[in-house]
């Protein structure tokens, strides 16, 4: 491999790897996140965040050592598209669907500490269903040996059913707390009715904008970890109980990442990546940050936009022979960077600090003054 590509590189003798970038930029981020959040005097609610953020992590790593080698004497290994990149052929046969440990544990710690109370039930069983279609997407793939899982029209219609049935649950028990949604400087967005097919369209479009940055070692794992975090600090101060789901699944993707980092041992796979995006759409329409929600996980409809203005693009650009212009190298983004020049780690640790960022963002104004 070209010596620019490298993914290690000597710093004053010391040679650092990938996978300790990674852990230490993902760790440095999250820690950052939970030291300014106690100089704005949130002590209790740092022990809240904290307690279901550890336990979360141990639990998922040491399932991880467990399903791991499972999931490899199953042959349940990624089958890498061909028109991707090309560095990428070589993870085939890394095992894939670890969704079924890293879900499951910050699902469990989620509901213990939120004491099972209906809002954090209903975003449990929101993200285990999404994980649920992911999981048979994910079945799909090994049991075709393709990279093509289930279609996506089922695939979009099961979203849409999960996504409607949850809509309905809280229309029918908490409708006449969620109409508007929450703004800047203090002002909210009344929408009636509308609310309701603008939350449905969150739990679809959320979980398939983390479906597709879920592309690179530690990625999806890494970027999860520090919004939910952001968006446990958001909603703490008005559902605690939330707070404490949020900050499960973010301990669990941080324990994923013992076994996901540079090089990774095992993907999430969709089981991971679409349950991830309906837990974070689902704490954030029970909570009314819609708007919030939108500005944490910009990165994640950056990877969306982009998959649709490359696909617009090239269909607009078609000449007699049927190929069109790509308006960038790859689709998602994370593979045009790729493509740029740039190692899978930076790409990865470039995108951890913008959803940090993105997070603090959010945060920032629930500082008292």
């Amino acid at each position: 491999m070209d010596a620019k590509f490298s993914s290690t590189r000597p710093i004053n003798n010391t040679v650092i790897s990938g996978q300790t970038l990674l852990a230490w930029v993902g760790g440095g981020l999250l820690l950052l996140a939970l030291g300014l959040d106690a100089l704005w005097g949130r002590l209790g609610q740092i022990t809240s965040l904290t307690l279901p953020w550890v336990g979360a992590a141990a639990i998922t790593a040491a399932a991880g050592y467990g399903v791991v080698p499972l999931l490899r004497s199953l042959k349940a290994g990624q089958f890498i598209r061909e028109d991707g990149p090309q560095a990428h052929l070589k993870k085939a046969g890394t095992p894939t669907m670890g969704g079924i440990f890293l879900i499951p544990a910050g699902v469990l710690v989620g509901v213990l500490v939120g004491g099972a109370q209906p809002l954090v039930l209903a975003a449990a069983l929101l993200t285990l269903s999404y994980g649920f279609i992911g999981w048979l997407d994910d079945w799909q793939v090994l049991r075709r040996k393709s990279n093509k899982g289930i279609s996506p029209r089922t695939k979009l219609g099961l979203q849409i059913v999960f996504a409607a049935l949850f809509c309905l649950w809280v229309l029918l028990t908490q409708s006449s707390t969620l109409t508007t949604v929450a703004l800047p400087l203090g002002l909210a967005l009344p929408l009636g009715a509308l609310f309701w097919p603008m939350a449905g369209f969150v739990l679809v479009a959320e979980s398939n904008a983390t479906n597709l940055t879920d592309g690179l070692d530690g990625l999806m794992g890494g970027t999860g970890a520090i919004a939910l975090l952001g968006l446990g600090a958001i909603v703490a101060p008005t559902h605690p109980e939330l707070m404490g789901f949020c900050a499960a699944l973010s301990g669990a993707c941080i324990g994923f990442l013992v076994h996901n980092r540079n090089p990774a041992k095992v993907f999430m796979g969709d089981t991971g990546s679409l349950a991830l995006g309906g837990a974070l759409a689902a704490v954030g329409i029970l909570t009314g940050q819609l708007f919030p929600l939108l500005i944490l996980t910009l990165l994640f409809f950056a990877e969306t936009l982009s998959v649709i203005i490359q696909v617009t693009y090239y269909k607009a650009t078609k000449g007699p022979d049927g190929i069109g212009k790509r308006f960038f190298r790859m689709s998602p983004l994370h593979h045009h960077f790729e493509l740029s020049g740039w190692s899978e780690v930076r790409v990865v640790a470039t995108f951890y600090a913008v959803t940090a960022v993105l997070a603090l963002m959010v945060i920032f104004p629930l500082s008292p003054a």
